[in-house]
C-alpha cells in the first residue's frame, strides 16, 4: 500500500497576514472618513438650527411690527411691547433667547439700538429695532415699520 500524499492549496502564513494588515489599513481609512464626515454634518445641523431660529426671530418680528401700531421699548427690562386697539403682545430679551407669549426662540442676537422717527433712543416708543449678533462673525437684522399719518398727529 502506498501513500500518496496529496497537497491542499492553500495561503502561507505571511500571505494571510498582509491581508490582514491591508484590510485593517482600508477599514481604519473609511472609519475615519465616516467620522469626518459625520462630525461635518453635525456642523451643519446645528447652523442650520440657528439660522432656522434667527429666521424665526426676525419673521415674527416683521409681522408684529406690521400688525401692531403702538410699539414700545424698555432698555432696563429687555421688553419690547406691542400694542394696538385690540391686542397686546410682549417680547422678552434675555441672554440667550427670547420670550413671546407662548413662544421661546433661542438666539444670540441682542438689541443694539432703538430708533423712533430716525433719532436713536434708549426707551419709550420706537419703529425701528436694530440687533447683532457677535459670534463666529457678525450678523445684524434690522426691523421696522412704516408710520401711519395717525403716529404725526399724535
Amino acid at each position: 500500500m502506498s501513500k500518496t500524499c496529496k497537497k491542499i492549496k492553500a495561503f502561507t502564513l505571511s500571505e494571510m497576514l498582509v491581508v490582514l494588515l491591508l484590510t485593517l489599513i482600508v477599514v481604519g481609512l473609511a472609519f475615519s472618513v465616516l467620522g469626518l464626515v459625520q462630525g461635518q454634518m453635525n456642523d451643519i445641523q446645528i447652523s442650520y438650527e440657528e439660522r432656522a431660529q434667527d429666521n424665526l426671530l426676525q419673521q415674527a418680528l416683521w409681522i408684529d411690527f406690521n400688525s401692531y401700531s403702538n410699539i414700545y421699548f424698555s432698555s432696563q427690562e429687555g421688553a419690547l411691547v406691542l400694542a394696538n386697539e385690540i391686542e397686546k403682545k410682549e417680547y422678552r430679551f434675555r441672554k440667550e433667547y427670547v420670550v413671546n407669549e407662548n413662544d421661546t426662540i433661542f438666539t444670540d442676537f441682542k438689541i443694539n439700538k432703538a430708533f423712533f422717527w430716525g433719532k436713536e433712543v434708549n426707551s419709550g416708543k420706537v419703529d425701528a429695532l436694530e440687533f447683532i449678533n457677535e459670534g463666529e462673525q457678525i450678523k445684524t437684522l434690522f426691523v421696522y415699520k412704516r408710520n401711519a399719518a395717525t403716529d404725526f398727529m399724535n
